[in-house]
């Protein structure tokens, strides 16, 4: 295994829990923000939408490096990608 397929297999099993962990948080955000399944009653839906804005930035970095680490990996896999 070369040095970049075990940097991008450590950055897809470092980010897939945090990923994991921040789209839980924005469906429950965004569940409580329109009051579905009696979630408003935990948190008031102005500061869902506060804590749902918040959690964008977060996601997306977090994000862009599992998704081109997870597509170089599945092309190499694949064998679209020689070395």
């Amino acid at each position: 295994m070369t040095n970049i397929n075990r940097i991008a297999l450590k950055t897809v099993r470092i980010t897939s829990w945090p990923l994991l962990l921040l789209v839980v948080a924005l469906f429950v955000t965004g569940y409580m923000m329109s009051n579905r399944y009696g979630l408003a009653a935990t948190v008031k839906p102005e500061k869902a939408l506060i804590i749902h804005k918040l959690l964008h930035v977060p996601l997306l970095v977090v994000l862009v490096p599992h998704t081109i680490a997870a597509a170089y990996l599945a092309l190499k896999r694949w064998g679209w990608i020689k070395s």
